[in-house]
């Protein structure tokens, strides 16, 4: 268990920490190009995934709060429950509880989660993410990977 709650406490680490250089060193809403169809760009996401609910009346921020706490009690169950031959569902989930306790953070300590990472082609912007969403994309993944190729005396 502990080697599994390391790779999300790995990723809180991360996200905080890159989180806290964008907020210090980037300019609200000013893109600044690093590559081709990469920028870093500061935002703020007060709603969910692709700003769900962003424009709600406040009462969001409690809702998220909410589901991420019972999100990562969940996940932490679901680990401990697992047995060893099933690391791929193990790292999944550890990325996902370290992800979503990342933006819980900031939704508590801010009411809002910051966000950075910009991608986009031609005139087509993805919503702007951070490393806990990169971490909840890559465990979803992994869960679906495992749901569909894992062994079945694994699962």
């Amino acid at each position: 268990m502990a080697k599994w709650l390391s790779i999300s406490v790995l990723v809180i680490l991360l996200d905080q920490i890159t989180k806290y250089f964008a907020n210090t060193g980037l300019v609200y809403a000013e893109a600044v190009p690093v590559v081709p169809s990469f920028n870093l760009t500061l935002l703020y996401n007060r709603g969910a995934a692709f700003s769900f609910l962003s424009d709600a009346a406040g009462w969001q921020r409690w809702f998220f709060v909410a589901i991420s706490l019972g999100a990562s009690v969940l996940l932490i169950v679901w680990l401990r429950k697992l047995k060893p031959q099933q690391w791929v569902l193990a790292v999944a989930l550890s990325l996902v509880l370290g992800g979503a306790v990342g933006n819980l953070i900031d939704r508590l300590w801010l009411g809002y989660v910051i966000d950075f990472i910009q991608l986009y082609y031609k005139g087509f912007y993805w919503p702007a993410f951070n490393v806990a969403d990169s971490a909840i994309s890559v465990g979803a993944v992994l869960l679906i990977w495992d749901a569909l190729f894992a062994k079945p005396k694994d699962s």
